[in-house]
C-alpha cells in the first residue's frame, strides 16, 4: 500500500513515522505551506493592523484583509463584510447567541437543536433561554445516528425562532442533509445557524446555496492554526445585531456620553485580532484550493469504507453510528471494555485516537453509551494506517 501523495506536505507526520494519527476530528495537522506563512508573517511583517502610520502596519493590514477575502471566496459569501474572525466555532456560536439571540427570541419562544450537537451548540442556547425565558427543544436522534426527521418536523410545527444544527456530527460523522433541513426551518421563519466545524475540511461549502443565516467553523480542523475561526453571517442580520464585545477596533468614535460603532465586519472584532492566525488560515485555504477536492473526497470515503469493513471483522466490536451519509469518522466500542482503556492500549501501539463523550453527552445518553473510541481520518491517512488501527484493536482486545 502506498501513502497518499499529500502526506509529504505535513512535516509533523514526516517527523513522527512511529505514530498513526487518527484524531483529525479534534484537530488536523498543518501543511508546510501554513507553517511557512506563519513564519513569513512573524519574520517579515509583524505589526498591528488598521490605522497604522507606518509601512509594516500597512503590509500586515493588507495581508490580514486579504485573508478575509480568501475565506469569503472559499465559502461563497456575498461579501467579506459577512466574514467575522473568531477564536473558533465555539466563540462564533456564542456570538450569535449573545448578539442575535435576544433579538430573535423572547419569553416562551422555541429554539430547536438536535440531540447530536456538540456542547458548543447546546450550552450557549441554554444560557440564552435562561436570560430570555425561551425554551430549548432537541430533535431526537435514531440509533443509526441520524436525525429523526419526523420528530424534527413535529418540533418545527412549534415554530422555533432559531434552529441550530451541525453540518457533520463530530462524534459519529453523520452528515446532515442541510439541503432539506435548512429550507424546512426557514419555512417556519427561523433563523438557521450551522455548526460547520467538521465539514469545512472535507466538503466545499457554499453558504448562499445552503441558505443558512450563520455558518461557524474553526481553522484548526481544516489544516489551519489553532485559535482562529470564522463566523459567516448574513449581512442584513449582522447590521441589526449589537456588538458582542467592546473596546478598541470595534469603534468609530468614543465620547464619554456615547460611542459610535464601526461598520461591518469590524463591529464584532474588538481588540487586537489573531493576525497571524487569519493569515495562516488563508494559507490553509490556498493549500486546499490547489488540491483536487474530488480526489480527496474519494480518498476519505475509501478510508471510511475500508475502516468500517476492517473493524466490523473484529470480534466483540460494535460500530456506533451507521448513518447512510457519513464523513470520515468511525466510533466504536469493544464489549466489556471502557473506551479510555482501549484508547490507552492503542496509544501504546502508536495509534492516536480520541475516547470519551466527544463533548456530546446528550448524544451519548440518547444512544445509551457513556462514550466511544473515535478514529477520524484525513487526506494524509492511508489504508495502511487503517490496517495498523485494526491490528492494534485486535491486540488491545486480547489484553482487556
Amino acid at each position: 500500500m502506498t501513502e497518499p501523495a499529500w502526506r509529504s506536505d505535513f512535516p509533523l507526520l514526516a517527523n513522527r513515522r512511529d505514530m498513526v494519527y487518527l484524531d483529525n476530528a479534534a484537530t488536523t495537522q498543518k501543511p508546510k505551506a501554513v507553517l511557512d506563512a506563519l513564519a513569513r508573517y512573524y519574520r517579515g511583517t509583524n505589526a498591528n493592523v488598521h490605522r497604522g502610520a507606518h509601512r509594516l502596519s500597512d503590509e500586515a493590514t493588507a495581508a490580514f484583509e486579504a485573508a478575509r477575502e480568501t475565506l469569503a471566496r472559499r465559502i461563497n459569501a456575498r461579501s467579506s463584510r459577512e466574514v467575522l474572525w473568531t477564536r473558533g466555532t465555539t466563540e462564533a456560536i456564542n456570538l450569535v447567541a449573545a448578539a442575535h439571540g435576544p433579538l430573535a427570541v423572547g419569553d416562551g419562544d422555541r429554539i430547536l437543536i438536535t440531540e447530536m450537537e456538540h456542547h458548543s451548540n447546546i450550552v450557549p442556547w441554554q444560557q440564552l433561554c435562561q436570560r430570555t425565558g425561551a425554551v430549548l427543544k432537541a430533535a431526537r436522534v435514531l440509533p443509526s445516528g441520524e436525525i429523526d426527521r419526523d420528530d424534527f418536523a413535529a418540533k418545527l410545527e412549534e415554530q422555533p425562532r432559531i434552529v441550530s444544527i451541525s453540518h457533520v456530527s463530530n462524534a459519529l460523522g453523520t452528515v446532515n442533509d442541510l439541503s432539506s433541513l435548512v429550507p424546512s426551518a426557514k419555512a417556519v421563519g427561523a433563523t438557521v445557524v450551522v455548526d460547520g466545524a467538521q465539514a469545512v475540511a472535507h466538503f466545499d461549502i457554499d453558504v448562499q446555496a445552503l441558505g443558512c443565516d450563520f455558518y461557524a467553523f474553526s481553522g484548526h480542523k481544516m489544516y489551519g492554526p489553532t485559535g482562529i475561526g470564522v463566523l459567516y453571517g448574513r449581512e442584513e442580520l449582522l447590521e441589526e445585531m449589537p456588538p458582542w464585545q467592546s473596546g478598541g477596533e470595534m469603534i468609530e468614535r468614543v465620547r464619554i456620553e456615547e460611542t459610535t460603532y464601526a461598520t461591518l465586519p469590524f463591529k464584532f472584532e474588538a481588540g487586537t485580532p489573531d493576525i497571524s492566525g487569519a493569515i495562516g488560515l488563508a494559507a490553509a485555504v490556498d493549500y486546499l484550493d490547489d488540491l483536487d477536492g474530488e480526489a480527496i473526497e474519494a480518498h476519505e470515503a475509501s478510508l471510511l469504507a475500508y475502516a468500517s469493513a476492517s473493524l466490523n471483522q473484529v470480534e466483540g466490536l460494535r460500530i456506533v453510528g451507521t448513518a447512510r451519509a457519513k464523513g470520515p469518522v468511525v466510533s466504536f466500542l469493544l464489549d466489556g471494555s471502557h473506551p479510555h482503556d482501549v484508547g490507552t492500549l492503542l496509544d501504546q501501539q502508536g495509534v492516536a485516537v480520541r475516547t470519551g463523550h466527544h463533548c456530546a453527552m446528550p448524544l451519548m445518553d440518547a444512544l445509551g453509551v457513556a462514550g466511544t473510541v473515535r478514529a477520524s481520518f484525513s487526506l494524509y491517512n492511508s489504508l495502511e494506517d487503517i490496517d495498523k488501527l485494526s491490528g492494534a484493536v485486535r491486540t488491545a482486545r486480547t489484553m482487556l
